[in-house]
């Protein structure tokens, strides 16, 4: 892709891949998705108007999550043409403040593909000592690229966008050519013992902000793995609370084993974890390295526990959770799944276990372990199935095929325990009930709902939550089917459950107003001061950066 920063415009007008190159893109990029010629304006805050590729009738601008377009209901079949241009994005808050030449010229860094690094090694040579090149040509002149070209470092191949095809061809073979050098040289040599070498992946930790730190700082930060520090286990790992020298509290994850499959998971989550930034999805702070003889991961520490704690554990308190509360917690947890499919990834371990509360019973989404990236042009992946009993999809356990629709399932799991305050799996409950699945299946078809809800919700005495609760129950129904095809996808999930909240909004106000409620219902084109999305959740919306926060009108 070849941009002209001497242009006051320059506009990528084709995508860049890394496809049939020894190059993966750093774990610290996005792209950013450039749509051309639109009929329909999209007048998004989070949106980049590409003024000179614009006029009265036709609309250009750029995103960074097409996901936002969705929720807003924007048309995308309203544009002619898109494009994806790859940049650096340690920071999404403060690319968002900059326009978009801005954040072109920041360019983007390339890390060698980890199989060509392992061809490499096997062949006696080292992915050790490679060549970098930091050139931002549509900036400088290119009497600068032979000086660039001469160093050589351990840091990431980062490159900018070129000025012309000419330019870019000569980068390239010279490139190759110092590759090819560099190969030829190294394996002259002895192979250099690599057990204690940073990763390529390891090295781009930092682009994102993520600290590779050592084990002994970890021993000191939890007390050398007190038991009186644990705040959680699970079948791979314990989680021990911490306090890191800078004064951070954190939540540090403490693999059990250091074997291949942990090891795999262990890289799965960090790799996500830098990728992605939502208002909901949980901090990665850092990791040591998968060379230590630990794998240990650093989190952002979550004070409040699970959900699971609040519906059914030790911080359950009978009437503690309100039905409010509750919604507010499927909407949190249902944005960030919509924004991780929205970005290719299915989480594969959806569970109240995994929901995280702050103080303000604002949601963090954790346990990337066994999540997995999801190619746009694949229908399924075809994997062993993993997760936790009663929640994983029939579907995929029967076919081994994992789609988005999988937790989609696991959600509507989550959905009944929010309504019920009963957990996914009891084998205290009679035989056929030990699911909560099967459970709740039963009694709406048998019409009996009213016996699965917690009586601290208020079913039977407070109209408004009965007829909420029943739309929630009929929403998890929903994704409870067996032939995922007749699942809702996260993002209707979501709109679905921001529109019972809203006509619950529309309910009360028109009881203060004495409008009837029927007509208040119809009336929603008209929205309030303020949006009852926004009023549940500004607590946590950190300078309103939750997606889904004045998205309420996006459903009237």
């Amino acid at each position: 892709m070849l941009l002209n920063f001497d242009n006051s415009c320059p506009l990528p007008l084709h995508n860049f891949s890394t496809e049939t190159t020894p190059f993966d893109y750093s774990p610290s990029y996005a792209d950013l998705v450039f749509f051309y010629h639109c009929t329909e304006n999209p007048a998004i805050f989070q949106t980049y108007p590409v003024s000179c590729a614009s006029n009265s009738t036709h609309h250009s601008f750029a995103v960074f999550h097409i996901e936002i377009l969705k929720h807003h209901n924007y048309s995308i079949d309203s544009c002619q043409s898109l494009v994806n241009a790859p940049v650096e994005s340690r920071d999404i808050g403060e690319l968002l403040k900059m326009n978009f030449t801005d954040v072109l010229r920041k360019g983007f860094v390339l890390q060698w593909n980890q199989t060509y690094c392992n061809d490499c090694q096997r062949s006696g040579g080292s992915c050790r000592k490679r060549l970098s090149l930091t050139a931002k040509l549509g900036i400088g002149k290119h009497n600068h690229l032979l000086k660039l070209l001469n160093k050589h470092s351990n840091s990431d191949f980062h490159t900018g966008f070129g000025t012309a095809a000419g330019s870019l061809l000569i980068i390239t073979g010279l490139v190759f050519f110092f590759i090819h050098k560099g190969l030829i040289k190294n394996r002259k040599k002895r192979p250099t013992d690599t057990s204690s070498m940073p990763t390529d992946l390891e090295k781009g930790y930092a682009h994102s902000g993520i600290k590779t730190f050592t084990y002994d700082e970890l021993v000191q930060a939890t007390h050398n793995f007190d038991t009186n520090r644990e705040i959680g286990d699970g079948g791979f790992c314990t989680v021990y609370q911490g306090k890191l020298q800078d004064g951070r509290a954190v939540a540090v994850k403490r693999l059990y084993d250091h074997n291949h499959k942990r090891e795999a998971q262990f890289m799965n989550e960090v790799e996500i974890l830098t990728r992605l930034r939502h208002q909901n999805l949980v901090s990665l702070y850092g990791c040591t390295s998968r060379y230590c003889h630990e794998l240990l991961l650093v989190y952002e520490y979550i004070p409040n526990g699970t959900v699971a704690d609040h519906l059914y554990h030790e911080r359950a308190i009978p009437g503690s959770l309100s039905w409010p509360t509750r919604m507010k917690i499927a909407i949190e947890t249902a944005s960030a799944l919509s924004y991780l499919h929205a970005s290719s990834v299915i989480h594969r371990d959806v569970k109240t276990t995994n929901i995280l509360l702050d103080n303000n019973f604002c949601v963090k989404v954790a346990d990337f372990g066994l999540s997995r990236f999801f190619p746009i042009d694949v229908t399924h992946i075809s994997t062993a199935p993993q997760g936790t009993l009663g929640y994983v999809d029939p579907e995929y356990y029967e076919s081994y095929q994992l789609t988005t629709k999988s937790d989609v399932y696991s959600f509507g799991v989550v959905l009944f325990e929010l309504i019920s305050s009963k957990p996914a799996v009891d084998i205290k409950r009679n035989r056929h009930e030990v699911n909560l699945s099967n459970l709740a299946i039963a009694k709406i078809q048998s019409h009996t709902l009213d016996d699965l809800v917690d009586p601290e919700l208020g079913f039977e005495s407070d109209h408004q939550a009965r007829k909420m609760i029943i739309e929630v129950a009929e929403l998890a129904f929903q994704c409870l089917q067996n032939a995922r095809e007749t699942r809702p996808s996260m993002e209707e999930v979501l709109g679905a459950l921001i529109g019972i909240q809203r006509e619950d909004y529309d309910a009360k106000s028109a009881e203060e107003l004495e409008i009837p409620a029927h007509e208040a219902v119809m009336q929603k084109s008209d929205p309030p001061t303020f949006s009852p999305v926004s009023s549940l959740t500004e607590s946590c919306s950190g300078r309103g950066r939750t997606p889904y926060l004045n998205f309420a009108s996006s459903y009237s």
